[in-house]
């Protein structure tokens, strides 16, 4: 406390006009209708600016809740798409409200962990068993295909990329629907995929949508890629070939939806008891 005094007592000439100045300065623009009016003008712009920044701050800050409730949002209206559904058409003579029957559900999820520079490449997703994920559902985003789910955790999964050896994946071109099968490239480019076994009838076009077809485990017409190159047809070959640029740009994927497809595990029953008959 003394030494606040001495301080105070040694520079009182200052502090004193610095009291003075202010008080002439208040007076001034509170009696000076035109500087009172430049005065609040400024201090509304300052504060103003303050105001916007703190607000961008917020919504930076927020931005994660934000996707996520954009991302739950997205699968609701996924799960109400008429892709999503089947006809019943047994019970299309008994009640009208009840043919449509819902084949496939969506659970969103965020990418935690993902990889895109190795030949075999996987992400890791945040929702496993607990939210009803189990292995071999497949995989999507908003721009297109992004894999299939290899291993379950109760609260994590991980997943097949699309960016990988063995991922293949039967597809379809938009146009025509001339069925064919999609794998990634050689060249390790995570842009580029290759489309091969298309029927030699097939006339496709560069710029063609690529999608899933109704024989995979994905609804039909999920976006895999476009067309960028036509391989030459061999005079006895049977089928074509094409490059397919990669709908999903995986090295910004942030948000996937996992695909339960309802009927699956009667379909893979059905066809594992085909197997044994031949």
């Amino acid at each position: 406390m003394r030494n606040l005094l001495i301080f105070i007592s040694k520079y009182n000439a200052f502090f004193l006009f610095i009291i003075f100045e202010v008080s002439a300065l208040v007076i001034y623009i509170k009696y000076n209708s035109f500087q009172k009016a430049t005065f609040i003008n400024s201090t509304n712009q300052v504060t103003g600016n303050l105001y916007a920044k703190v607000d961008q701050l917020k919504s930076y800050i927020s931005l994660r809740e934000v996707n996520d409730s954009l991302s739950l949002e997205n699968a609701r209206l996924r799960n109400q798409l008429k892709t999503s559904f089947y006809i019943d058409s047994a019970a299309h003579h008994k009640v009208v409200d009840t043919i449509y029957k819902q084949q496939y559900e969506y659970i969103d999820a965020a990418v935690i962990n993902n990889s895109t520079n190795h030949r075999n490449n996987y992400l890791t997703i945040n929702k496993g068993s607990s939210a009803g994920i189990v292995k071999g559902m497949g995989v999507i985003c908003a721009q297109g295909v992004v894999g299939k789910v290899v291993f379950v955790g109760e609260h994590l999964s991980v997943v097949q990329s699309l960016l990988h050896k063995e991922t293949i994946i039967s597809a379809a071109l938009a146009g025509t629907k001339d069925l064919g099968s999609f794998i990634w490239g050689d060249n390790l480019d995570p842009r580029v995929g290759l489309l091969y076994n298309v029927s030699n009838n097939a006339t496709p076009k560069l710029g063609e949508l690529v999608v899933t077809s109704d024989l995979s485990l994905f609804p039909a017409g999920i976006p895999i890629g476009k067309i960028t190159n036509l391989h030459s047809k061999s005079a006895k070959g049977a089928f074509l070939n094409m490059d397919v640029n990669i709908a999903v740009d995986f090295s910004k994927l942030q948000y996937v939806y996992v695909v339960n497809n309802k009927l699956a595990q009667e379909q893979l029953g059905l066809e594992a008891q085909q197997k044994k008959d031949e």
